[in-house]
């Protein structure tokens, strides 16, 4: 019988939903994992609405006060899904008391802070993960071995755009997300953090970059109720600084001589969450995109000149393609929420088999090494070396 790891959810709204969700199905669809969890409390600063989550999703209990779940000696594993502001303060002290630490990207406001993060980890042994999901799209797996085995022979480009339009209406209110204070920068931290780990998960590490950001609407009605990405203005009349990014572009060198390019924006009309990449190499290239995440694109140029071209790989064969053997038969696709369910399998496997899960704090620290460059290559406008970390 495997191992039982008890989880203290932090956080109940869109990431605490995604996670409440993965949790249940995990053990459920990967019944091989190492340790299975047990949904032991979860905590939000609103009483009302995290009872009845806690009722929604099935946790044991539920609390109001953080402190109380990172030193609760019936919790194992602290899930932080809260504004990025927090990430830091609960991450040290649930390493201090000796909790395994899942956290929410990014993984905080600033490198100093993540480095801390990590340090606290290293410090006290404890086991910790960085929740990039789209990891774990099982298209993006299959990109990664088809990278491994030389298919796309010398990697000589990549190109990453995620775009959305959540924010267009100029009475969208001033939620966390657009408030520096709480979510340390906007497009960038949030959807850039994103393309930026598969860069580094599919290309490798990124020497320099350079950089622009935009804030397209600087003044917005303060928020009155909000959830997720949604919200509501308090008074239409009564205005709040926005204080974060709408929008960013970056050129990258990566440190195997490939170059790249990245875009993340709120404003690209039209697209809902539009995250899509393109790698070009010696032999071949692949294509990707979310919200067609069942596919991947491949194009190779071993193939008859008479026949080259890209072909659409439908990823959902057991025998071929990571994570969909859990599912269904082939041909019967999968959708967001499985990222998040192959992730927490993944983590649980890793702490039952006493392993480091991947991606760890050490990898959240390059990726917001790499989005502190960017944010300082904005200002100076030049080209600036992501530092080694």
């Amino acid at each position: 019988m495997a191992n039982e790891i008890r989880v203290g959810l932090i956080g109940y709204a869109f990431m605490g939903k995604a996670h409440s969700n993965a949790y249940i199905k995990a053990p459920v669809f990967f019944p091989e994992i190492a340790a299975r969890p047990v949904m032991q409390v979860i905590c939000g600063r609103n009483e009302q609405k995290v009872r009845q989550a806690a009722e929604q999703y099935g946790w044991s209990r539920y609390e109001t006060d953080w402190k109380k779940v990172v030193t609760a000696e019936d919790v194992d594993l602290i899930d932080i899904s809260t504004p990025n502001n927090t990430h830091a303060e609960i991450a040290i002290a649930a390493a201090e008391n000796k909790k395994h630490v899942f956290c929410e990207k990014p993984m905080a406001l600033t490198l100093s802070q993540a480095k801390e993060m990590r340090d606290a980890a290293r410090e006290h042994g404890i086991k910790h993960m960085i929740a990039f999901n789209y990891r774990r799209v099982p298209a993006v797996a299959y990109a990664k071995q088809l990278i491994e085995q030389g298919k796309l022979g010398t990697i000589y480009h990549m190109r990453a755009v995620y775009l959305q339009d959540w924010i267009l209406d100029p009475n969208f209110p001033v939620v966390w997300r657009l408030d520096a204070s709480q979510a340390g920068s906007g497009a960038l931290g949030d959807l850039g953090a994103h393309i930026l780990d598969l860069a580094y998960y599919l290309v490798g590490e990124i020497k320099a970059v350079c950089a622009a950001t935009a804030t397209f609407i600087k003044e917005r009605p303060v928020a009155g109720e909000a959830g997720g990405l949604s919200a509501a203005a308090e008074e239409a009349a009564k205005k709040a600084t926005v204080t974060v990014d709408d929008a960013f572009v970056a050129c990258a060198v990566f440190e195997n001589g490939a170059l790249g390019t990245f875009e993340a924006t709120r404003f690209a009309n039209g697209r809902k969450n539009h995250n899509r990449f393109e790698i070009n190499g010696s032999r071949g290239s692949i294509v990707f995109n979310l919200e067609r995440l069942n596919e991947l694109e491949f194009f190779s140029r071993e193939d008859e000149g008479g026949t080259q071209g890209y072909r659409t790989i439908l990823v959902t064969n057991a025998q071929h393609h990571p994570y969909v053997g859990h599912w269904w038969p082939e041909g019967h696709i999968i959708g967001w929420e499985h990222t998040h369910i192959h992730q927490v399998a993944d983590l649980l496997d890793a702490i039952g088999k006493d392993q480091m899960p991947c991606p760890s704090f050490d990898e959240g620290v390059k990726n917001q090494a790499v989005l502190e460059a960017i944010a300082t290559a904005a200002q100076t406008r030049r080209w600036e070396e992501v530092p080694k970390v």
